[in-house]
């Protein structure tokens, strides 16, 4: 269902802006430019005491659009499959975010600093928000629409929001918990419908003005909330600075992404997740590229890949689960428009789905590496050697080392924890803080180190290897197995489509491994216990032998979760009787 009904409102979001350039909030900061950006991201250069993504990157670029110094393409590019369809210069971007701003400050009653869950799909509005936000000088908090009623609960308390926005779906969700949310002040729906007790966002934006004046933000000053999920207790909260997410990736944009400001990037993300912001945000509006956006509820295979000969997109980030679906397909038989640069990250990449991905489609997959609370870590980039299986080389700003339990350097080849060597400063382009959670702040860092939480392996060149979250290391009778090399395994078998490893009670062993199996249409009618035994079979061909499944089910379909260590995290609790 459309939240707003672009095609018949089409004269709002396509007609042109007026008023423009009247107010000091347009007039260009000629003392910040791309150039600036990038020696700040790599520490060459100090931070400046104020910056605001919105002014100091967007208005630039709209600037740069007047005079001809940036190509026609457009800087957000919508589309949901039907026929829909939005396309929004940067000048628009502007004028169309300023109308937001108001909202927000004047009929929603916000203030600088208050917080903003924002809980809506993949819709233009979704940016309108984030950027109103950065406008006037809001904390906004991202999350999935598929929270549950007690998710938002969580994140409401926890993060003592004044102001939540969501789309029609999330009301009865939101109207359950409300009466336990004291610090509530305003709902906003985004509807072409009103709902009783509501704000109704259409309604407030046509009528606001396009005229706002950007709030001076400090560099440090807080941006925004992720909710980021741990073994135990409830997700923490990363705080993010306007300048650790408004300035942090504009490297990344630049040499993992590639990003020149003629290209198009679409970034498959849901807008819950960091990787939306990182890739649809940040990284592609610093290098003035434009983003594009497929409304799509549900990964739909054929409508990706039809997406991709209609339309002129450059550039396409998606997670390795994405890439394995679509290796399934006669990738052949399709044309894509424009395509030249395809990236993952999120979970591991199977080095099978990477040989998959070239010989069908002749491009190179480039996997990176991060974490929602340091952005980008390790990466592979143009120009580089991809090795199958390694998750690149560390990129700059880090100094990424491999290091063991008491914080020291440990040499290539051994195992140990990914962690980023710290100066004498903090960098600014980590995150703030756990808000309210100084004991688990305080817990990333070991000796002269931020440690990731993540096991790996860095190879005499330099690149690294992923092993596993430290916490999902499976150790049984002794030995301690990643679940990833058992997935990667299981995959090469042409009857897995996709598999989640993780522990299981075990009376003797007190944990063993066990794998969840999603398998291909051919294969579904197999008879189960015998094909548990080829499976099996296979992995301690593939690996080494004391890391076969010694548990297998098959399963229609895993978590619906972004991410492999995620999914893992639900199978795992579900298996131990913790859900």
């Amino acid at each position: 269902m459309l939240f707003f009904r672009y095609q018949s409102f089409r004269f709002i979001w396509l007609a042109k802006p007026t008023g423009r350039y009247l107010h000091k909030d347009h007039q260009l900061c000629a003392s910040l430019t791309l150039a600036d950006f990038e020696a700040i991201n790599r520490c060459e250069k100090s931070l400046p005491k104020k910056f605001n993504f919105a002014k100091d990157v967007l208005d630039q670029w709209s600037q740069k659009e007047k005079t001809g110094e940036r190509p026609s393409n457009p800087a957000l590019w919508w589309v949901n499959g039907k026929g829909d369809e939005v396309k929004w210069s940067f000048e628009e971007l502007g004028s169309f975010s300023r109308k937001a701003a108001n909202v927000l400050t004047k009929p929603c009653g916000l203030k600088r600093g208050d917080r903003v869950a924002v809980i809506l799909p993949r819709i233009p509005e979704w940016w309108l928000v984030n950027v109103a936000c950065m406008r006037t000088g809001l904390v906004f908090m991202p999350g999935t629409t598929q929270l549950t009623a007690k998710d938002i609960l969580y994140r409401l308390q926890a993060s003592k929001a004044k102001c939540v926005v969501v789309s029609e779906d999330v009301v009865p969700a939101v109207e359950s918990i409300m009466s336990e949310c004291p610090n509530l002040k305003t709902k906003l729906l985004v509807s072409s419908h009103s709902q009783d007790g509501w704000l109704n966002f259409q309604e407030l934006f046509q009528s606001a003005s396009s005229e706002h004046n950007c709030v001076e933000t400090g560099s440090q000053e807080p941006m925004a909330i992720y909710f980021t999920s741990g073994t135990t207790g409830s997700p923490k909260m990363a705080l993010h600075s306007q300048s650790s997410l408004g300035i942090g990736y504009t490297i990344c944009g630049r040499y993992w992404l590639n990003l020149k400001s003629s290209d198009i990037i679409w970034n498959v993300s849901d807008t819950g997740w960091i990787k939306a912001a990182i890739g649809s945000v940040f990284s592609s509006w610093l290098q003035g590229a434009c983003v594009f956006v497929h409304r799509m509820a549900q990964l739909d295979t054929d409508a990706l890949l039809d997406t991709l000969t209609t339309y002129p997109i450059t550039t396409l980030c998606a997670a390795p689960t994405v890439y394995r679906m679509l290796v399934q397909k006669d990738l052949k038989r399709y044309k894509f428009k424009k395509l030249q640069h395809c990236l993952t990250g999120g979970e591991p990449l199977n080095p099978e789905v990477l040989e998959q991905w070239k010989v069908q489609t002749g491009l190179e997959l480039y996997e990176g590496y991060g974490q929602t609370e340091v952005g980008i870590i390790c990466a592979n980039q143009k120009g580089q050697e991809i090795k199958p299986g390694s998750m690149g080389k560390g990129v700059l700003p880090y100094d990424v080392q491999i290091i063991d339990e008491n914080g020291n350097v440990l040499p290539p080849g051994k195992e140990g924890e990914i962690a980023l060597r710290l100066k004498s400063t903090r960098p600014f382009c980590f995150f703030s803080e756990y808000v309210d959670n100084p004991e688990k702040t305080a817990a990333t860092i070991r000796g002269d180190f931020y440690v990731t939480g993540d096991r790996g392996i860095m190879d005499s060149d330099g690149y690294f290897w992923f092993v596993s979250r430290a916490d999902d290391v499976i150790i049984s009778s002794g030995y301690r197995i990643g679940p990833f090399e058992v997935e990667s395994a299981l995959i090469e078998h042409p009857a897995v489509v996709e598999s989640a490893v993780v522990s299981s009670p075990d009376p003797i062993r007190g944990k063993v491994v066990k794998a969840f199996v999603v398998l291909s249409a051919p294969f579904k009618s197999s008879n189960p216990e015998k094909l548990t035994l080829e499976l099996q079979d296979h992995v301690k061909k593939t690996t080494a032998p004391y890391k076969y499944p010694r548990k297998v089910e098959f399963v229609p379909e895993l978590p619906k979760t972004v991410t492999g260590k995620i999914k893992r995290h639900v199978l795992r609790d579900h298996e131990w009787g913790r859900t």
